[in-house]
This record gives C-alpha cells, structure tokens and sequence, in this order.
C-alpha cells in the first residue's frame, strides 16, 4: 500500500487540528461496521447454515423407502415447451407399513408405468407416505444457498445502518459549517459594518 493511500485511509486517526469529533466517531462507526460485517456475516451464514441443514438431514434418516404396487395405470405426461417430461406423475398405489397393515394412497411415482408394476414410495417411521427428502447433497446446497443469504443479510443491513450514521454526520457538519460561516462571513464582507 502506498503512502499516499495509507495517509488517505488513515488521516481521521491521527491527530491533526482539522480534524473534528464527527471525523473521529465515522472512522470508529467503518471499523466496527467492517468487524460486524466480517465477523457477525460469517457466524449468521454458518449458524442460518447448521439450522437449515441439520433437520433435512434428520427428515432424510426418518424416511424410508418401501417397495410399492400401483393400482393403476401411470399416465404418461406431456413435453413441456421445452420437450422435457416431468418424470413422474400422482398414482394411486399399494404398500405395506411397519405394523404389517397394507396401506393405499396417493404417491409420486415414474410415468408410463401399468397397473400392477413394482415401484417404490417414501414413508416415514408410522408408514404414512411422505414427499421423497432431498439428498445429502441437496440438503448442503441449500444450506450454504441460506447461510449466504443471511451473511449477505448481516452485511447489507450494515452498510445501510453505516450509511443512516454517515449521512446524519454529514448533516451535523453542514450544520456546523453554518454556524461557523454566520459568525465569520460579517468580518470579511460589507455586511459586518
């Protein structure tokens, strides 16, 4: 860094007889704003993180798949625009639950299946059927998506509380550029007599 750069960054820490209080408390508001963002924006990304992620992985070790009938024909789905197939379609189907209990519903199952094929649905622990959980490398990615949101949170709402306390500074100095202005302008113009 060179020293015109670092006498630029930090000219409101030295002492100098232009500098006023207000110079002083925005140089402490930018370092702790700077701290803040660096520190508290990476606890909230890891802490937004570890909450999201833990709970999909425990929905994903609560869940179970089961060998399944249909109990009717799969339809088969139209392209999209796109020509891509969704893949899978609502069928009624057959399946057995821990208690031994033969159970029927509603499930998410491959398109263009018959009546009678082996699939498989995803239950949970009472043998309820339950959406398929998202995969460990799902669950990390959408974790680390959140932890950033939140980081890039802390850090956005910083940067806008150290401009609310910039810009109240600024009009502090307008305000004492004022005064100052009203006590000496009579002694250099006409006006002052």
């Amino acid at each position: 860094m060179s020293a015109k750069v670092r006498t630029r960054l930090l000219w409101r820490w030295r002492r100098n007889p232009l500098r006023r209080r207000s110079d002083v408390v925005e140089a402490w508001v930018a370092l702790v704003a700077g701290l803040v963002m660096a520190v508290g924006g990476t606890a909230a990304g890891v802490a937004t993180a570890d909450a999201v992620e833990r709970p999909l992985l425990v929905e994903r070790a609560e869940r179970h798949q089961v060998p399944a009938r249909l109990l009717e024909d799969a339809p088969a789905t139209q392209p999209s625009a796109d020509g891509s197939r969704a893949g899978r379609v609502p069928a009624e189907v057959r399946w057995k639950a821990p208690d031994g209990s033969v159970r029927t519903g509603t499930a998410q199952v491959p398109e263009g299946r018959a009546a009678g094929t082996a699939t498989v649905v995803w239950t949970d622990g009472h043998g309820r059927l339950v959406p398929e959980p998202l995969t460990p490398r799902e669950a990390e990615t959408r974790a680390a998506l959140t932890g950033a949101t939140a980081a890039a949170g802390v850090g956005l709402v910083t940067l806008a509380g150290r401009r609310v306390v910039r810009w109240r500074l600024d009009r502090h100095r307008a305000e004492e550029w004022e005064r100052a202005w009203a006590e000496v302008e009579p002694r250099w113009s006409s006006r002052g007599g």
